[in-house]
């Protein structure tokens, strides 16, 4: 879906991505896939200019990916040491914490930035417990 995104987007799709992860029986992933689809929107708002983005949720065999793609060819920059009391410059660092991979590909109309969140792993019964 493309987007238009200014300060409440995000609430918005987060409530899509919640719903659909429910239905995909992956409601385990909401908490993290949510904060990190927050901050890619939030990037968008604060660094495209026009805020124009599509998001695109899709379903895998691993698990879930997430794709922002907006129409600056700015790559996203991931700071390691943001300053202690800056307001920016900790998205990515939260997208990298509460996700299984993220990265991100310069295209033809601008770039996108993506995050995958991994199915969870089928709890196993301690050794010489029956199931």
């Amino acid at each position: 879906m493309g987007f238009t995104v200014g300060a409440h987007s995000a609430r918005h799709m987060r409530r899509i991505l919640r719903m659909l992860l429910a239905r995909w029986e992956l409601a385990a992933l909401a908490d993290g896939a949510e904060l990190a689809l927050t901050e890619l929107v939030a990037n968008v708002v604060r660094h495209v200019p026009g805020r124009g983005c599509a998001v695109v949720i899709l379903l895998r065999p691993r698990g879930l990916r997430v794709e922002v793609a907006d129409g600056s060819p700015s790559p996203p920059r991931l700071s390691r040491d943001p300053a202690p009391l800056g307001e920016g410059g900790r998205g990515l660092l939260l997208v990298e914490a509460v996700t299984d991979r993220w990265g991100s590909a310069v295209t033809a109309g601008g770039k996108t930035v993506w995050f995958e969140c991994d199915r969870p792993s089928p709890r196993r019964a301690p050794r010489g417990t029956r199931p």
